[in-house]
Parts: C-alpha cells; sequence; structure tokens
C-alpha cells in the first residue's frame, strides 16, 4: 500500500463520488423501504461452443423500471487450454472484475464522504481454484474458488490507518463482497 501522509487541508476532496445524493437517497429509502428493492437482470445467449454474449440493458428500483444509458456486452468464453476459442474473459474472472469495481467504487465513495482526496487506487485481485471439480474429475472438489485475494496499491492525501479504514469499509458496504461471501437463494428454471 502507497501512501501519501499529509494533514488534511480545509479544501474539499474531489473523488468524482456525489456522497451529498448518496446520503440524501440512504435518507429516502430508510423512510420508504420498499424502494429500495432493486432487481438486476443480466440476459446471455450461446454463440459457438463456450462463447456467450450477455447484455445488461435495464433494471428495476426505485419502484420502477429504469434503462442505462446503453446497452452493455460482455463476451464471456474459456481459454484455448480448456479446447476452447478465448473469445471473451471466463464467467470466474468476470466475478473477479465484479468484485475488484464494487470494492474500488466503495474506496472512492467512503474517501469522499470523509474529506479524503485519492489520488490513485489499484486492486489487484486473484482466486484459486481447482478445475477438477468442473471438469467432473473429482466429485469432493467444489466448483468455485477456494481463496480469493484482493491487494490494494491506494495514493491518497491520508495516513495509513485512515486508508485502512477506507478499505474496511468499502468491504463491509460491497454488494458484490456479500455475494462472494455468502451464500444466496438461486433458482433455475427451463421452458
Amino acid at each position: 500500500m502507497t501512501t501519501i501522509a499529509t494533514s488534511h487541508s480545509s479544501a474539499t476532496a474531489d473523488n468524482g463520488v456525489n456522497v451529498g445524493a448518496l446520503l440524501g437517497a440512504r435518507e429516502a429509502l430508510t423512510a420508504t423501504p420498499a424502494a429500495a428493492a432493486f432487481t438486476w437482470r443480466a440476459t446471455s445467449a450461446w454463440q459457438r461452443g463456450t462463447h456467450t454474449r450477455s447484455s445488461i440493458a435495464g433494471y428495476r428500483g426505485l419502484g420502477s423500471e429504469h434503462q442505462h444509458r446503453e446497452t452493455f456486452v460482455f463476451d464471456t468464453d474459456h481459454p484455448a487450454v480448456f479446447a476452447s476459442e478465448d473469445r471473451g474473459a471466463t464467467p470466474v474472472e468476470m466475478v473477479l472484475v465484479g468484485l475488484a469495481g464494487c470494492l474500488c467504487a466503495g474506496v472512492a465513495a467512503v474517501a469522499q464522504n470523509r474529506n479524503i482526496q485519492l489520488n490513485s487506487v489499484k486492486a489487484s485481485i486473484e482466486g484459486d481454484m481447482n478445475i477438477l471439480g468442473i471438469l467432473g474429475g473429482d466429485p469432493e472438489v467444489r466448483n468455485g474458488f477456494n481463496d480469493i485475494r484482493v491487494h490494494f496499491d491506494i495514493d491518497a492525501d491520508a495516513s495509513p490507518e485512515e486508508i485502512e479504514a477506507l478499505v474496511a469499509q468499502s468491504q463491509k458496504r460491497s454488494a458484490v463482497f456479500d455475494v462472494v461471501t455468502n451464500p444466496s437463494n438461486v433458482s433455475v428454471s427451463v421452458n
């Protein structure tokens, strides 16, 4: 972790996060909890082999439907070592991307709220997995990650203790960290 420890000035940090809007939303949604129920969606279509193209266009929240400014498209596949065409990141790598993105966003939001100016934030993430599980080679091996490690390099106008607190609060509030570390109910249906 890289830090630049300087005393906090009277200047307001500008990390690009509208904390006032976030805190206002928290207050409003605490008063009307039904509006806090969100449904996030993705649609995936098989392309060929192990290649899938997924898109994200809209979601439900605040009691109504919303559309993103654009449709986001993601390709997932498996690498050539799996006898695949390697046309996208593996689905498990996308999980790592989601976790790193959520934690970095949290660091920025918490820093903004605490008036800490960030100069740079980099999260490096690794996940260990034994693929005998997904290949059906050993029924005792789980299909998912055994271990995930996240390392931050943060350059901020803050002490090392303040930076550690930013990361801890980001982890505490991260939706993706919660998804990865706690079981979720998942149902699958077929038409």
